[in-house]
């Protein structure tokens, strides 16, 4: 049993990089982490870890030990984790962490259920640095992201799809007379984008018309739920998820442009710390949501 336990602390430091925030997430102290880590060193004959001013770097040894570990020992914990999911009144609160948009309009409204079998949530928000901060950090438990996890620390499944669409209010879309949009016609009009780097305009673009906006927007504003009330507004042509235009189009207050390209699809995961899913409530709200994705995409371990 205690070389269980060596080995689980052995692969938390090594996915963390560091020996006080494995400790942190199997609950002991640094010290006694430190001491599994010796005892394993001295079971193997092998130094696992150099010790730097700031965590710790694997050796060699570490590499082929974790390699021959991490998935037996991950699918060991998550299928007693699962099992206790099952069989357990759940309790406690789950973190989650997304972007404001897709949380509002995909996400939330799917959790209501796990409210009324006795979870608490609690929901941040935030752009791509501070998502996966929170998940490195161990202040959410799941993550929404529109970009799968690198390295050793996350686990991640494919959550749904978003369609990027070209639109603007009636009266400038009229401006097109009917006809295919350039990008020369786009950037002689206004455009209101997220931030002045341009994301979903810059992407929408280069997928297109293959070429980069050399443009600049007339307003930003950090939630595209603003922009999208800019844009009914007639502040000027904007990029949007389909998921989130889709009601204004609808209802004639949006028109989407017609392009010489098909838009870009982009795929949105759940992202997860795996030391998270030691706590069977984690792995059920997981789960949860990927028996609700809206395709049926495949897991990273």
């Amino acid at each position: 049993m205690n070389h269980l336990i060596y080995l689980r602390t052995f692969l938390d430091t090594y996915r963390a990089g560091s020996l006080t925030r494995a400790a942190q997430r199997l609950g002991i102290t640094q010290p006694a982490a430190s001491a599994h880590i010796a005892s394993l060193e001295n079971l193997l004959g092998k130094p696992l870890f150099i010790r730097q001013a700031r965590g710790v770097a694997p050796t060699p040894a570490a590499d082929d030990l974790a390699r021959s570990i991490a998935m037996n020992l991950d699918g060991i914990e998550a299928t007693m984790v699962a099992a206790q999911a099952r069989s357990a009144h759940l309790s406690g609160t789950v973190h989650l962490i997304g972007p404001a948009e897709y949380l509002s309009m995909r996400v939330a409204p799917a959790l209501v259920p796990l409210i009324a079998e006795g979870l608490q949530l609690r929901i941040q928000t935030g752009n791509r640095e501070r998502i996966y901060a929170a998940l490195d950090e161990g202040h959410a438990d799941l993550a929404v992201t529109a970009s799968p996890p690198e390295g050793k620390t996350h686990g991640f499944a494919e959550l749904g799809r978003e369609r990027l669409l070209l639109v603007a209010a009636p009266a400038i879309a009229e401006r097109a007379k009917a006809r295919t949009v350039t990008d020369a016609f786009l950037c002689g009009m206004p455009c209101i984008a997220y931030d002045e780097n341009l994301p979903l305009l810059r992407e929408f673009f280069q997928q297109v018309f293959d070429k980069v906006p050399d443009i600049q927007a007339v307003a930003t504003a950090p939630d595209l739920r603003i922009l999208i009330e800019m844009a009914k507004a007639g502040a000027g042509w904007t990029v949007l998820p389909d998921y989130l235009c889709a009601d204004a189009l609808a209802s004639g207050q949006l028109v989407e442009l017609p392009t010489p390209k098909e838009p870009p699809v982009n795929a949105l995961y759940l992202a997860w710390s795996k030391g998270a899913l030691r706590h069977p409530r984690v792995v059920h709200v997981r789960d949860f949501l990927l028996r609700h994705r809206e395709a049926s995409p495949v897991a990273k371990p």
